[in-house]
């Protein structure tokens, strides 16, 4: 285990922990936080079939993901955990993903690692929305190379989730006021990590996607998936950099990196260019629209995950949220029809 303040971090989180998960919320809303038109999906186009030799009601969204069939290839995407007001948000969150059959992925569970009560949020939900939840965990690499694995497995357990995340941000813990910039070791961690804890382990980005060659060492991490989460959406770099004072250096860095990441398209080219891959592809990123989902399972993504839309609803009602849900299904199902593809494996056929 590589060493680090973990002391001084468990310190630092009591006092400033929810504070900054709220101003997370409140600035992510923001529209300069993202790199909106980014992702380089725009570049990317379906080809079009006159003549779809189907009918609309033979079209099927179900997808095998995680070893079982799903009833969409759709994820929310990890957004908010361990603060007040958190709770409402993720209720809304679940109670959607159980109705319409979505895989929920939480916020960051870093707070259960200090605070022994943060887990009741989960328990809650739990008795509110019932076994048929299906949850992904959430701890980042940091704390993944700080953490004996029994405790990540606590964290696993907490939530009686399908897998789970491990989200590498070094953009974000560089700017971020109470960062935490310590990956060395992580591959080795991460490794280790998947061979012993009892879910399927998905190594995530926030926001800033990966290179050919950093997918080529995951290659060999044993993990179930890679998450791309490339550059187009909600940028954690911006994101910290509001939370810095104007004049601060990290303020200055991050407009300097307001641009830094590889691209939702161009991660999921690099994970479609390597010879052999190890792991599933997931996608998200600056995913807007069915159509956007659509252009990424075709390029090989088995799941698909939306954030900033969803939150922009979910903040506003129930009933906006699970609209806005039915409306991406409904766009990832006019995809179908119009590339004649009766399915999601169908679409991952096309020659495009």
């Amino acid at each position: 285990m590589a060493s680090g303040p973990s002391k001084d971090i468990v310190t630092e989180e009591n006092g400033q922990f929810e504070s900054r998960k709220r101003e997370h919320i409140e600035l992510s809303l923001l529209p300069d936080n993202q790199a909106t038109g980014r992702s380089g999906l725009d570049e990317y186009h379906l080809p079009h079939c006159a003549m779809p030799e189907i009918d609309w009601n033979e079209i099927s969204i179900e997808s095998s993901i995680l070893g079982a069939v799903r009833k969409t290839p759709f994820l929310i995407s990890s957004m908010t955990a361990g603060h007040h007001g958190s709770v409402n948000l993720n209720e809304r969150l679940a109670l959607a993903a159980s109705r319409r059959g979505w895989i929920m992925g939480v916020g960051s569970q870093r707070k259960e690692l200090f605070d022994e009560e943060a887990h009741q949020e989960w328990v809650e939900l739990r008795k509110t929305i019932g076994s048929e939840l299906l949850m992904v965990g959430n701890i980042g690499l940091s704390q993944v190379i700080q953490t004996p694995p029994e405790k990540i497995q606590d964290l696993v357990d907490s939530l009686k989730a399908i897998a789970l995340f491990v989200h590498t941000n070094p953009l974000q813990e560089a700017l971020q006021v109470e960062g935490t910039p310590y990956f060395k070791g992580g591959f080795e961690s991460v490794a280790r990590l998947s061979q012993i804890l009892s879910v399927p382990v998905i190594l995530k980005e926030t926001g800033c996607g990966f290179s050919a060659s950093t997918l080529q060492q995951a290659n060999e991490l044993g993990i179930y998936a890679v998450d791309v989460a490339g550059f187009g959406g909600t940028h954690w770099g911006r994101i910290e950099g509001g939370r810095n004072g104007a004049d601060a250096l990290k303020n200055q860095a991050a407009k300097t990196f307001a641009n830094w990441g590889v691209s939702t398209y161009q991660s999921l080219l690099n994970a479609r260019g390597l010879d052999k891959k190890n792991f599933a592809v997931w996608a998200s990123g600056g995913i807007r629209s069915g159509l956007d989902a659509a252009k990424c399972i075709s390029l090989g993504a088995e799941c698909v995950g939306f954030a900033k839309p969803l939150l922009d609803s979910a903040v506003q009602s129930q009933d906006a949220l699970e609209k806005t849900m039915e409306a991406l299904e409904f766009e990832l199902k006019v995809a179908l029809f119009c590339t004649g593809s009766r399915s999601v494996n169908d679409l991952k056929k096309l020659r495009v």
